[in-house]
């Protein structure tokens, strides 16, 4: 019974992530990027029907357990696109360690100003770093993997849906400068957006996606014991 009951949930997330896709592929708008309408989605139905977090990860933890595999998986980007590193190491890695910097500091001193606990602020820390390995950096330092994942996503849906705006409003053409501000504003979901500007951005946001994940987990935890040692 409880691996139906799993599978049931693994099945009904595909479907409603698959439904949300295909509106977005017709509409096109920025609000409906299938990432955010799915949740929101499976969020309402759980409510509605009453179903426990605890029920729902039955089938949950199946697809939280690929996120291990998915963390080895980031490196087969950064090396199909090593030509790309090479060609443009000093661009790549200037803006993504800018952009990586300015995203974890500024949501560190935000959370820090406001207040928040220790355990608040090393879970948004690593918000700025793709959910597989933010929530082994957020377990490592001791903050709360399930904030860290809910910090991620806002990261992600707020470049993913905000990146295209500020994109037309300075007049950004280069797809490499496009893929590098996606990738390491959003990470996943800003490189599924990339896919629409062309093959170069979604290379080059795959390759700042894969460079903020492993720059990402050597500053995190300097960072953190720079505040509290």
């Amino acid at each position: 019974m409880r691996i139906l009951l799993a599978a049931g949930f693994v099945v009904f997330n595909v479907a409603i992530y698959l439904f949300m896709a295909m509106l977005y592929k017709r509409y096109r708008l920025p609000v409906l990027l299938p990432a955010l309408t799915a949740t929101f989605t499976v969020v309402v139905l759980l409510l509605g029907f009453n179903i426990s977090y605890d029920t729902y990860m039955i089938g949950g933890e199946w697809i939280n357990r690929l996120l291990g595999p998915a963390v080895v998986s980031l490196a087969y980007p950064l090396y199909k696109q090593r030509h790309v590193l090479r060609e443009n190491l000093p661009a790549v890695l200037g803006g993504t360690v800018t952009g990586l910097l300015v995203g974890m500091l500024s949501g560190l001193l935000m959370a820090a100003s406001l207040g928040f606990s220790k355990i608040y602020v090393l879970s948004v820390l690593p918000k700025s770093i793709t959910t597989a390995v933010a929530i082994q950096i957020s377990d490592n330092l001791g903050g709360d993997s399930s904030l860290t994942s809910v910090f991620v996503m806002i990261a992600g849906f707020t470049g993913a849906i905000g990146g295209p705006y500020i994109i037309k409003l300075f007049r950004i053409r280069s797809e490499a400068g496009i893929g590098i501000g996606l990738g390491t504003a959003s990470h996943a979901l800003g490189t599924a957006k990339a896919l629409e500007y062309g093959e170069q951005s979604v290379s080059m946001s795959s390759v700042a996606m894969t460079v903020c994940a492993i720059v990402g987990s050597i500053i995190g935890p300097l960072v953190a014991w720079i505040m509290y040692h």
